[in-house]
């Protein structure tokens, strides 16, 4: 798409919440700006709770409204910053995903297609400094929720004024882009493929499984929402067909089978010790989903 100029009304308003981003926020902003017009990308960044400079670093980049709140969680910051917007469509951005000027047009114009009502572009894992062991884990992962993810674990979402209204005010949930993806049929939200996040992951071995942690916890608050999240079910099946299709090595799946095991023992620890939040909220064995 074109850059536009002369640009008198936004033609898209971005929420940025964010938690002690002072490293990376106002890098991101700035190459989420470059090559837009004046006036074209409505931005709001929403610095909740943060010990650091997350607000003063956002404030220095032009054209950013900054708000800053002692008030905790994302979704009371995505609420604040919904709230601030000037129009529709609104992207729901993560401060530590990349996200360009490009791609926000590409995610604008897929919201005026007939009966779209939401979108996301496909994600990129920048694996800068991660170990050996979680990169092949993430490899693997990747490739098991590639055909599922849509909306969820992209760290970022586009809404459009019709499918706002189906998911906002967003409720005090862990995950925010799950109760997204699973407010919408297959056919109302769609994957950009000419648009691209850039997604930092678990560094580690540890911050994985602490992550494994969140995510059952999101998928439990889900599943009392009455959201089943069967789509992210994947079975090890799927992962002997990846390796036997050669996508990923066999190294790689012995990485990954490790870790989940190591994550299943973990689980089955913590609810000995009546952490019943960690438990899965099925019985059978799968692989984790997204």
């Amino acid at each position: 798409m074109a850059i536009l100029t002369g640009v008198s009304e936004p033609a898209v308003s971005i929420v940025i919440p964010a938690h002690n981003e002072e490293a990376v926020i106002a890098g991101n902003l700035r190459r989420l700006l470059e090559g837009s017009a004046p006036g074209e990308f409505d931005v709001i960044v929403v610095a909740n709770a943060c010990h650091d400079g997350t607000a003063a670093a956002a404030g220095t980049v032009p054209g950013v409204k900054v708000l800053d709140t002692e008030v905790g969680g994302k979704p009371n910051a995505l609420r604040l910053g919904d709230a601030e917007c000037a129009t529709f469509p609104r992207v729901y951005l993560d401060a530590d995903v990349q996200l360009d000027a490009a791609s926000v047009r590409e995610l604008v114009a897929a919201c005026d297609q007939p009966g779209v009502l939401a979108c996301a572009p496909v994600p990129r894992l920048d694996l800068t400094g991660a170990g050996p062991v979680v990169s092949r884990v993430h490899k693997v992962h990747n490739e098991l929720i590639g055909p599922h993810r849509a909306l969820a674990g992209v760290g970022v979402y586009v809404l459009t004024e019709a499918g706002h209204d189906r998911v906002f005010p967003m409720p005090d949930i862990i995950s925010d882009d799950g109760l997204v993806h699973a407010s919408f049929a297959p056919h109302e939200r769609v994957v950009v493929r000419t648009a691209q996040s850039v997604v930092r992951p678990a560094r580690t071995v540890r911050s994985y499984l602490n992550r494994r942690v969140r995510v059952r916890r999101g998928n439990r608050q889900l599943v009392e929402l009455g959201h089943t999240g069967s789509e992210s079910r994947l079975t090890l099946g799927a992962l002997g067909r990846l390796v036997r299709d050669r996508r990923v090595g066999v190294v790689d799946s012995g990485c990954y089978l490790t870790v989940l095991v190591l994550d299943r023992a973990l689980t089955r620890l913590r609810n000995r010790r009546g952490d019943v939040w960690a438990s899965d909220s099925s019985t059978r064995v799968t692989l984790p989903g997204n």
